[in-house]
């Protein structure tokens, strides 16, 4: 059995690949958009990709059956409670696929989402009674489980699919031998979860024994707990639980639509035309000069998360990037879904050399600067926009807080004029995001605080916790 896990960090998502040798076939399970990676690895190992398999419909990303499907003439498997716009193969509690020395043997175990589904995964070759691993798809995750309140939008309620993963997971899956992989499709940093942890595998025993939500416990008290203290979800993961049901253009098709190279000329008719102007280079890049009115993104973070998060669904997109990244800008947004790229601004930043009119830069701020300023008569007001977790650990005394995935539904807390503010985040990414997004709404004397927290507390100042 040849079994590769994937892991995009970028969205914390995990995808699979399992392929027979001897017969030469390979199933993908949970696959990124751009599937090149599995077909190339499947061509290398002398495989046939002849099946893909999503463990349910994901919120989080677009997921690549329809690539794989029309790139390679896979089919398509869902859980049995699946409805979609795409022929494909339903999978209930029992059935199986099979090819070679794999067998994989499907479980239903709806919570995260009604149709969830996950793998067991038999090597043949060593046991036909006993699964080697199981992926879990967004059902159990590492040191977490997947939450149950992203189907508001779609009708299910928060407590009647935490019951169902109750069940789930107490019926189906520590039901399993403790020596069992598991395999989950994402880890530390997705939002499909509160509290998963860095590792990208464990067992069925280690789970048992340290995942808070597997403890004993009545299904009340489980309702309770995974339905209390989940973080924001970003507004594009209904739209992209939805997408995946559909009958969709493929990336590769999309792209070729897309990366269209614009004139400044247009650019600038574009952006007077409502579109959105998203600037995907470095912070300190982007500090330094960038055009006016401009969102800046960078590649270098959760870029596609946070994309989907304050951009706009119905507004073309124009992208500023680095020269040779303007492809993989696009691609990116279209790990989400996002295709509604109009082009790119031909040249980068270097096509407003003779406009310098049309240029902005965002003053940074050190920590130590920042401290003083603080002890003066005219201090500046700190906004913090890390998530709440992030704040109740520790804070800058006397900042405010605005968590950036909500910053845009509270600009009327924040003063417009008559006192500057500073942004600052964990490192000194999301801060960039917020200024940029502040200066395009019309406040004016922002800065952002270079390194965030982090070299607030490494140049040894003063931080407070929740309770002091």
């Amino acid at each position: 059995m040849i079994f590769t896990q994937y892991y995009l960090r970028c969205l914390a998502h995990a995808s699979y690949l399992v392929g027979d040798a001897g017969s030469r076939t390979a199933a993908v399970v949970d696959p990124q958009r751009d599937v090149d990676q599995y077909l190339e690895d499947a061509r290398r190992a002398g495989l046939e990709i002849r099946h893909v398999i999503l463990t349910h419909f994901h919120a989080d990303f677009v997921a690549g059956h329809l690539e794989l499907r029309n790139r390679a003439g896979a089919r398509i498997y869902l859980g049995r409670r699946a409805r979609a716009e795409y022929a494909f193969t339903g999978l209930g509690d029992g059935d199986v696929i099979e090819f070679g020395s794999v067998r994989l043997a499907a479980l239903e175990t709806p919570g995260h989402s009604p149709e969830s589904i996950s793998l067991l995964v038999y090597d043949l070759a060593r046991s036909d009674r006993t699964p080697r691993a199981v992926l879990t798809g967004d059902t159990l995750f590492i040191g977490d489980v997947g939450r149950p309140d992203l189907r508001a939008a779609l009708g299910w309620s928060a407590e009647e699919l935490a019951g169902m993963l109750y069940d789930s997971l107490r019926t189906k899956l520590l039901a399993l031998p403790d020596e069992t992989l598991v395999y989950p499709t994402h880890g530390a940093g997705s939002l499909c979860g509160r509290n998963i942890s860095t590792e990208t595998v464990s067992t069925i025993g280690a789970q048992r024994r340290y995942n808070y939500a597997l403890q004993p416990m009545s299904k009340e008290e489980f309702i309770r707990i995974v339905t209390a203290d989940q973080p924001d979800a970003p507004s594009y993961f209904t739209y992209d639980a939805i997408l995946n049901t559909k009958e969709r253009p493929t990336l590769d098709a999309t792209l070729k639509e897309v990366l269209q190279p614009l004139g400044l000329e247009e650019v600038l008719r574009l952006r007077n035309a409502g579109a959105q102007i998203l600037d995907a280079r470095d912070p300190a890049e982007y500090a330094g000069a960038h055009l006016v009115d401009s969102l800046n993104i960078g590649l270098g973070g959760q870029y596609a998360s946070w994309a989907g998060t304050l951009l706009d669904r119905d507004r073309p997109i124009v992208i500023v990037a680095d020269p040779g990244r303007e492809a993989e800008a696009a691609m990116r947004l279209g790990r989400i879904g996002f295709d509604h790229v109009a082009g790119y601004l031909a040249g980068g930043m270097a096509a407003l050399d003779a406009r310098p009119d049309l240029l902005r830069r965002t003053e940074r701020m050190d920590a130590a600067t920042l401290a003083e300023h603080l002890a003066s008569a005219a201090a500046p007001l700190v906004l913090d926009v890390r998530t709440d977790a992030e704040r109740r650990a520790e804070r800058i005394p006397g900042s405010v807080h605005i968590p950036l995935a909500r910053l845009g539904e509270q600009l009327a807390d924040l003063p417009r004029e008559g006192r500057p503010i500073v942004v600052h985040c964990a490192t000194g990414y999301r801060s960039s995001i917020a200024a940029s997004l502040l200066e395009q709404r019309g406040f004016a004397g922002v800065s952002d605080l270079v390194g965030g927290i982090a070299a607030w507390k490494a140049s040894r100042l003063p931080t407070a916790t929740a309770a002091g």
